[in-house]
């Protein structure tokens, strides 16, 4: 399944770093689901949003080479795939200046009902949300 791909930049800020003056592995995590929410954000109008909210069920993040203070990442994010409740989004955090990947993400979430905090399926209208601008 193919899906719309969205980006947000960034820039490394002191309080990104560990003592080792890389960026902690805490922050990529928090940057996946930053990605993620403004992705959802950015695609889900306001009526949407309201009758629908996601929660994280897994995520799986593999890094690949450190971030530094000042540089400046893509995030970019993608669904990857539905089934059920359940989607899979992809996360890549790329250093602007070389393309270097620094770190990759698959998260599953999980749609549920925001008044109820119910399991709901993914239907059409969510899933045409993501799907590629042509």
């Amino acid at each position: 399944m193919q899906t719309d791909c969205f980006e947000i930049v960034i820039t490394v800020a002191p309080y990104d770093l560990d003592e080792m003056q890389h960026v902690n592995n805490v922050v990529y995590l928090q940057w996946v689901q930053d990605a993620a929410l403004a992705h959802w954000n950015a695609k889900a109008g306001a009526a949407i949003r309201e009758k629908f909210k996601w929660v994280v069920l897994r995520h799986e993040i593999d890094y690949k080479s450190p971030g530094f203070l000042g540089d400046e990442l893509i995030l970019k994010t993608w669904v990857y795939d539905y089934n059920g409740v359940r989607s899979t989004r992809l996360v890549q955090i790329i250093r602007k200046k070389d393309n270097k990947l620094l770190a990759q993400a698959s998260t599953t979430w999980c749609l549920i009902q925001a008044t109820t905090g119910k399991p709901v399926r993914i239907g059409e209208e969510i899933m045409n949300l993501f799907k590629p601008q042509v």
